[in-house]
C-alpha cells in the first residue's frame, strides 16, 4: 500500500537512502563519543573547569543523539525534507549540506533574524 500523502516524495528513493546512511553514521559516531565522554565522567573528579567542559561536552552529545535520532524517526514517519514551519519541501542540496535541517531556508532565515 503506497502512501500518496508522504511528504518526503520529493526525494527519491536514492536520496533518502543516502540521507539515513548518512545520519545513522553520525548517530553512530555521536553514540560512541558520548560513551567515551561518560566513562571520562565516571572516572573524573568534578572539581575543576576540565569537569565543566566535560559536562558540556555531555549535553551537547545528547542534544547531537536526539537531534540525529529525531531526523531518523521523521525519514520513518515520512516528513524528512519537509519545513517544520510552513512544510514546504527543502532541497536536497540544503539536506545533504545540513542533514538535520527542519526548516526552508525562507524559514530559517526568519528564525535567525527573530
Amino acid at each position: 500500500m503506497t502512501d500518496t500523502r508522504r511528504p518526503s516524495s520529493h526525494l527519491s528513493s536514492v536520496q533518502l537512502q543516502a540521507l539515513r546512511q548518512d545520519l545513522q553514521e553520525q548517530l553512530e559516531r555521536r553514540s560512541r563519543h558520548l560513551l567515551g565522554l561518560r566513562a571520562e565522567a565516571q572516572t573524573g573528579s568534578g572539581a575543576d573547569d576540565t569537569w565543566r567542559e566535560l559536562l558540556v561536552s555531555l549535553t551537547a552529545a545528547d542534544r547531537a543523539i536526539a537531534e540525529l535520532t529525531q531526523a531518523l524517526d521523521r525519514i520513518t514517519a515520512g516528513t524528512y525534507g519537509r519545513c517544520t514551519h510552513c512544510e514546504t519541501v527543502i532541497p536536497f542540496d540544503r539536506l545533504k549540506i545540513r542533514p538535520l535541517a527542519r526548516c526552508c531556508i525562507d524559514c530559517q532565515r526568519r528564525y535567525e533574524a527573530a
